[in-house]
């Protein structure tokens, strides 16, 4: 396994199995309740954000709005968060343009998906905030991750037939963390759910049992998810996959 994956806590223990009442509420949608893990450089005990604690929204919007110019974020789809130092972490609302964001197109949520925050009314929790926590609970160095809905993410995970997508042995996959010699490195692959909760549940149930190759996870016919330390490395992560799934394709087409 790659050691970009050591974010990965071995010893996770979360349960996806409890529905939290507060965020089905809000959200209109079952978010599996995860219980939230100690305790990293990002990770606190304490119910209320700490107000020095610089406000992410702003760079969220800023890598939303790059990835929607790219076509990874078009219409409504994907989102982003970023989490802070007391476990909660903002999440893009449900519904929002990824090229328009405003700091009010944001919702702030607890480790276990209830919601702390809404700015405005209209700002409501996507069903994908589930997703977001599993990977928060499962990788608790993790203080980012993004979400996007890309054509050659979506090609490549149709021209799989198992649970993994081979990922090319070239220099970029050091964006990944991946340092080794001619590397052997697997992206996991899930089934895609209309019940997102379900996808969540599948994610957490693998990466409790079996640490990843890379920070980063492919759902058939939906998108790749990709974690990390800061909102930078998630951006530049997501850069680095959506290159290498770029790579894969024309190999496909010049074979």
């Amino acid at each position: 396994m790659s050691s970009a994956s050591s974010a990965s806590s071995a010893s996770a223990s979360s349960s996806l199995g409890s529905q939290d009442a507060s965020a089905s509420a809000a959200a209109g949608v079952t978010v599996p309740s995860i219980d939230p893990r100690s305790i990293d450089s990002c990770s606190q005990d304490s119910s209320t954000p700490d107000p020095s604690t610089p406000d992410p929204r702003p760079q969220l919007i800023h890598h939303a709005h790059a990835f929607h110019q790219r076509g990874w974020m078009f219409g409504t789809a994907g989102n982003l968060s970023a989490k802070l130092p007391d476990g909660s972490f903002w999440i893009t609302a449900s519904g929002c343009s990824k090229g328009e964001l405003t700091p009010l197109q944001f919702v702030r949520l607890s480790a276990t998906g209830e919601l702390l925050t809404q700015p405005t009314p209209a700002a409501k929790p996507s069903a994908e905030a589930s997703i977001h926590q599993a990977i928060y609970a499962c990788f608790p160095e993790a203080c980012a991750c993004y979400h996007v809905h890309s054509v050659p993410a979506t090609l490549l995970s149709n021209r799989v037939v198992d649970d993994q997508l081979a990922l090319p042995a070239i220099e970029m996959i050091k964006g990944l963390g991946v340092w080794n010699e001619n590397p052997v490195v697997k992206l996991a692959l899930f089934p895609n759910h209309l019940q997102v909760p379900r996808i969540a549940e599948a994610i957490a149930a693998q990466f409790r049992e079996q640490t990843p190759d890379v920070p980063a996870c492919l759902i058939r016919n939906h998108g790749v998810t990709v974690w990390g330390a800061s909102p930078e490395e998630a951006r530049n992560r997501v850069e680095v996959i959506e290159f290498l799934f770029q790579y894969l394709l024309a190999g496909q087409l010049y074979s």
